[in-house]
């Protein structure tokens, strides 16, 4: 019997590792356990290679991720299996690696949503660092609809990226938004045509992977941390990093490379 092909693959180009949901016959869904941490373990391995500056994220096909398997939600099967106990146990084991990977990576990371991202798809977008759109996709919290709540953190992060109004409504009402909407309400950075998604992506993760890489990699620390740290612990985390980076190799080679541009300028 042949094996299904991987659910991620990754492609790796000039510091920017890009990782593709890879089953578009499935529209991308979530119907393993495994494949959380198939996913999970991809973005942690990024984070930890000192050669890649940017993530993006993706799918492949007409979808960017479907969500979970509806057939296997009414069957009782998969996640859905077992009792109140294995279910809890396994979104903690499974699903809930994937956020947790996502909101600990040290570099910058970029969703591409290039189709659908209803549910656990959205969620996943959500909590990449930048959202690019391309026009035809849509978002949905579509959980209440199935009669479920968002299990993979989903109702943690869209608050904190749309404010409450606006992330009640879409949980509440379950129905999905197009990307110039996604864009209205901040959820998206842009939105660029179909065709042109993958080049806009590849574009933006190269502006941001020229900079020096451990100079991104405290700044994505920052950025994350100053959420919930007080405007003086947050001091005290600079002071400490920007001492490194100030002794860093890569700080005064890039101060350099800055000087000699301005010359060229004059």
């Amino acid at each position: 019997m042949a094996c299904s092909p991987a659910f991620v693959r990754r492609d790796d180009n000039d510091g920017v590792a890009t990782l593709s949901l890879n089953h578009p016959d499935t529209l991308n869904r979530f119907s393993d356990g495994s494949q959380f941490l198939e996913l999970a373990g991809h973005i942690r391995r990024a984070s930890a290679d000192p050669s890649v500056r940017v993530l993006v994220i993706t799918g492949t096909g007409k979808a960017f991720c479907a969500g979970g398997d509806l057939r296997q939600m009414a069957e009782r099967e998969g996640f859905s299996a077992g009792d109140v106990a294995q279910v809890q146990a396994r979104y903690r084991e499974t699903v809930h690696q994937l956020p947790v990977a996502l909101a600990e990576a040290d570099i910058p990371t970029i969703a591409a949503v290039n189709g659908p991202a209803y549910g656990a798809g959205c969620d996943l977008a959500c909590f990449c660092d930048i959202r690019i759109a391309a026009q035809s996709a849509r978002f949905s919290v579509s959980f209440a609809r199935l009669g479920i709540v968002a299990g993979d953190g989903g109702a943690w992060m869209l608050p904190r990226l749309i404010g409450r109004s606006k992330a009640m409504e879409l949980a509440f009402t379950a129905e999905p938004i197009d990307a110039q909407e996604a864009w209205r309400i901040g959820l998206v950075s842009e939105v660029t045509a179909d065709d042109a998604l993958a080049a806009r992506t590849s574009e933006m993760a190269r502006r941001i992977a020229r900079h020096p890489a451990g100079a991104l990699r405290m700044h994505k620390r920052l950025l994350r941390d100053a959420e919930q740290h007080t405007l003086a612990t947050h001091l005290d985390v600079v002071a400490a990093f920007q001492a490194i980076a100030h002794a860093s190799d890569e700080h005064v080679r890039a101060v350099r490379d800055v000087i000699g541009g301005l010359r060229q300028q004059r």
